[in-house]
């Protein structure tokens, strides 16, 4: 999953933009750095190694030696800001408006994008505490920003001159819009009555945001007597009760799983009235602000462009896809006959356990099988060897300076290209441990951009993952999964590191949502090709490479159900676009989603359960839940078109840069992947990406049939 700061107008956007600016120069080399494969298969050395050192901060940044310095930090930050408001609102309209509006953008940024990493994953509960109150602070001046009516009016003096828009380069232009798109957002040309519940709904919506995310993981407790006494171990016990706090969709018992179903899922009446309060909000806020919907106004600046798109995207590929999903269906009920005879009639609570029992069967793809030859450190070379080879780039490990890192087992890399020089910093936080979130995600600290002086600001960005320690026998091994899941963050660091954008406003991984995911998605297809995996996957003993029919049949195992799993995606992502269409709603929530479940998922739904109240997606991804299937549809084209036959390519690796990472969110997502495809993909283009994507390899399915 993608994991970017976003405060409004002010805040980090979700995006990436580059080609080298004038006057960037190449960084010099540092002689300190090591390979890095063996950095991540030796434990850290830990700070003995800076016993005597000066303390430095989180991520060199002085103030943060101690919590108390995100204090310091934010009063710098807000001084700073002050300054840059009375230049911007004081300076005539023109190109310089623009920078001075991104630099102010930076200032705040550059704590809060760190504050709302920190706020999370700082093992100490005083950084957390002084980084969330930092995002506090940040967020309310964020808010007085986007409705000083001073600030917003010296951008509209440029964006309505005519000759002066002219003359500015697109991706300056770009920029000043999308400053104004997030004022307008905000309400401020709105009179003041109307800017004022434009305010007011804003931080409603903040607050119903927050608690409905809550609800979406808060068990639900049943008196024990209700379940049967043999099934009642599967749960936490609590006096009388017993606790279910998720759908427990691996376990093998049908009952364990229709139970958990049917009690996680019971619809709570508070959660219920906070996602109507919640939808409500949205539509009144577009409206207000001037659009029909609140997916309309979403959607605004994506590769899509309209709700009317996403509709005819989603109900193409359910067409497409439908009569693959009843066969998946037939194969989960034949399973289930199989093994449960007395009753096969496939249930919502089915398809994620009997596919893994296909899967299984199938193929013979037991994880610890694999993860012998899937060490962190060979996984870390594996992504050196092909970032090198595509796109002339290699990662150091550089040892971080005392008070650097959060936790002595956070490893910093340097991203170094062969002629530029250094070109950013990747802190790793790979492992498990206590209080850390269980995901894995990708964060901005510190946007790239060009700065007054002709010097290049190198993107920070810090990766994060849940994988095991290493033991006294043995390096850190990796699932196929995990392994897979660190192909795709290190695809969205690779954005980060490559966008060379003047404005940090668009700079790496803030970008539209539905092209946000593409970078990352792409880096899961070279994790699957063996020619890829070939030259890396060697057991961590022996030193024997991962035979190629192992590789081909977990990856052909991966299409086992594959229809079923991505027509489920058209569901969630339909019921997203409805319940962010047209309002008032023309049912309830509960009964829209029955229909919508019949009609794009094909499985029953089930009385007096409410999935929509789990779907925690709505919040983050309002009306843009469709994004991951129009990214992956972007991404199979690219992999198609530009990797299949080779998966280095240097050429098409620089095409790759030049066209897509390099611009970020300061170009149109569709020219960025027209100028990758070297043509315009249509909406049946994409469909027709996705549905390829299911078919069996036919090299693969040959090999095996040998």
């Amino acid at each position: 999953m993608l994991c970017t700061g976003r405060l409004g107008g002010f805040g980090a956007r979700a995006a990436a933009r580059g080609s080298l600016g004038a006057g960037i120069r190449a960084r010099r080399v540092s002689t300190s750095w090591s390979p890095v494969g063996a950095a991540f298969n030796v434990k850290p050395q830990g700070s003995r190694w800076d016993l005597f050192g000066e303390r430095r901060g989180l991520f060199g940044v002085p103030e943060l030696s101690a919590p108390e310095g995100f204090h310091i930090a934010q009063e710098k930050a807000l001084r700073k800001t002050e300054l840059l408001v009375e230049r911007a609102c004081s300076t005539p309209p023109g190109p310089q408006t623009v920078l001075i509006f991104d630099e102010l953008s930076d200032s705040l940024c550059r704590v809060a994008d760190l504050a709302d990493f920190v706020k999370i994953a700082h093992p100490e509960p005083a950084f957390r505490e002084a980084a969330e109150e930092a995002c506090r602070s940040i967020g309310t001046v964020v808010e007085k920003l986007n409705t000083n009516v001073e600030l917003y009016q010296s951008l509209q003096k440029l964006l309505t001159d005519k000759k002066l828009v002219d003359s500015l380069d697109p991706e300056t232009r770009r920029v000043a819009e999308l400053f104004m798109f997030d004022f307008e957002i905000s309400g401020i040309h709105l009179d003041k009555e109307k800017r004022k519940r434009a305010v007011d709904l804003n931080v409603k919506i903040l607050d119903l945001s927050s608690t409905f995310l809550m609800g979406t993981n808060f068990p639900n407790k049943i008196e024990k007597h209700l379940l049967p006494e043999h099934i009642r171990h599967n749960f936490i016990s609590a006096g009388d009760h017993i606790i279910i706090d998720g759908l427990h969709a691996e376990a093998p018992d049908d009952l364990v799983r229709e139970a958990a179903y049917k009690i996680f899922l019971y619809p709570n009446a508070g959660q219920l009235k906070c996602l109507e309060e919640l939808l409500s909000s949205r539509d009144l806020l577009a409206k207000l602000v001037g659009y029909s919907t609140f997916s309309h106004r979403a959607l605004q600046g994506t590769i899509a462009k309209n709700p009317e798109t996403v509709m005819q995207f989603l109900e193409k590929l359910s067409d497409r896809l439908s009569e693959r999903t009843l066969k998946d269906f037939e194969m989960i009920r034949g399973m289930k006959m199989k093994l449960n005879p007395r009753n096969s009639e496939v249930m919502p609570w089915d398809p994620p356990y009997y596919s893994g029992v296909i899967r299984a069967e199938r193929y013979n793809i037991e994880p610890s099988l694999y993860c012998p030859f899937f060490s962190l450190g060979a996984c870390m070379e594996g992504l050196n060897i092909l970032l090198t080879r595509l796109l002339g780039i290699s990662l150091y490990a550089e040892q971080p300076a005392k008070g650097e890192v959060w936790s002595e087992d956070v490893r910093k890399l340097a991203v170094v290209h062969e002629s530029e020089g250094l070109l950013g910093y990747i802190y790793c936080d790979f492992f498990q441990r206590a209080d850390k979130p269980h995901q894995d995600c990708h964060f901005t600290i510190r946007g790239g951009r060009l700065k007054e002086d002709g010097d290049y600001q190198l993107p920070v960005v810090v990766l994060m993952l849940n994988l095991p320690r290493s033991s006294k026998s043995s390096p850190t091994l990796l699932t196929p999964g995990m392994m897979e899941n660190l192909f795709h963050e290190m695809g969205h660091a690779m954005h980060s590191m490559l966008g060379r954008t003047r404005y940090q406003h668009v700079t790496g991984t803030r970008c539209p949502t539905d092209f946000a995911e593409v970078p990352s998605i792409l880096m899961e297809y070279f994790a699957n090709d063996y020619r890829v995996v070939n030259q890396f996957a060697r057991h961590y003993q022996t030193g024997q490479p991962l035979p190629k029919t192992m590789v081909s049949r977990l990856c052909e195992s991966k299409k086992v159900c594959a229809a079923a799993d991505m027509q489920l995606q058209v569901f969630y992502a339909t019921l997203d676009q409805i319940y962010h269409g047209k309002h008032p709603l023309r049912n309830s929530t509960t009964d829209i989603l029955k229909e919508t479940q019949e009609k794009f998922y094909g499985l029953p739904y089930i009385p007096n359960t409410a999935w929509q109240l789990r779907f925690s997606h709505l919040v983050g991804y309002g009306a843009k839940y469709y994004s991951y299937l129009m990214s992956r549809a972007v991404a199979c084209m690219v992999w198609k078109e530009c990797f299949l036959q080779d998966p280095f390519n240097r050429a098409a690796g620089e095409r790759y840069r030049r066209e897509m990472l390099a611009h970020g969110g300061g170009r149109e997502p569709m020219l960025m992947v027209e100028g990758m495809l070297q043509k315009c993909p249509s909406v049946d283009d994409f469909v027709s990406a996705l549905i390829s994507d299911l078919d069996l390899d036919f090299e693969t399915f040959l090999m095996d049939s040998e």
